[in-house]
């Protein structure tokens, strides 16, 4: 059950750390409408980007601790082999 508790709260702040990211993006939407200061506007969009970048991370760093961390206890190779996948997929994503 302690897993579990783990990933709903982890949901639960990712979803709070959306809906800022939300709310940052309708800013920069109305900066825009407004006719703001560019660079003001692209360090709101800079700000925006690092946010959803963190949230990115967060979601990968619980895959890691509950479906990797799973399909190895599993032992199961076909599992850790397509989580394997999964992660250096992502990662190469990541990295560009």
């Amino acid at each position: 059950m302690k897993d579990k508790q783990k990933h709903t709260t982890t949901h639960e702040e990712n979803l709070a750390r959306l809906a800022r990211i939300e709310g940052q993006v309708r800013g920069i939407k109305r900066m825009v409408e407004e006719g703001e200061y560019c660079i003001d506007i692209i360090t709101q969009v800079q700000a925006t980007q690092s946010a959803l970048a963190a949230v990115g991370r967060k979601i990968l760093e619980k895959h890691l601790d509950m479906c990797v961390a799973g399909a190895l206890e599993s032992k199961s190779k076909p599992d850790m082999d397509q989580k394997i996948r999964e992660l250096m997929k992502v990662m190469k994503r990541m990295c560009k």
